[in-house]
């Protein structure tokens, strides 16, 4: 691996823990401008199934992500990154997500695993694919596989 190779992975996994920060942070403008136009973020029926297009990505973020700003903190940890070409990655990371309010009995909300497909446009490493494949509290991961299937089914 080279270094510019080790590179373009750190800019990728920066631009994840962005999508944390803002998210969290209820920039929904800026979140939504980390994914590219015809994005896809795969989400179980309860969390409104496929969203697509930044559009649509933005839109329900901003359901979902209501102010005030830090109500939970979604933590990536243990991110894997494989460069596919200049211009294409794929990533696996997990998701831990909790609730910060005062007086929750439980703040552990979600535990995740996400695969991701990232594009490089104009320069910029974008989310072109988000999948997430959730494991708690309720567990919808069909599409859950060893690290190395990971988007081998072309999608």
């Amino acid at each position: 691996m080279t270094i510019e190779e080790l590179l373009e992975i750190e800019e990728i996994r920066a631009l994840r823990a962005l999508w944390g920060h803002y998210y969290d942070g209820r920039e929904i403008d800026k979140l939504a401008e980390l994914f590219t136009e015809d994005a896809v973020c795969e989400f179980s029926a309860k969390y409104g199934g496929n969203w697509t297009g930044r559009a649509q990505i933005r839109e329900n973020y901003r359901r979902y992500g209501t102010p005030p700003a830090y109500p939970s903190l979604h933590a990536g940890t243990n991110h894997v990154v494989t460069l596919r070409g200049p211009l294409e990655a794929t990533g696996r990371w997990y998701l831990l997500d909790v609730n910060t309010r005062e007086g929750v009995e439980n703040p552990l909300t979600i535990f995740g695993v996400y695969d991701d497909v990232y594009r490089k446009v104009d320069g910029a490493w974008k989310i072109h694919r988000a999948r997430l494949h959730f494991l708690w509290p309720d567990r919808v991961a069909d599409k859950l596989g060893p690290l190395a299937s990971a988007w081998s089914d072309g999608d």
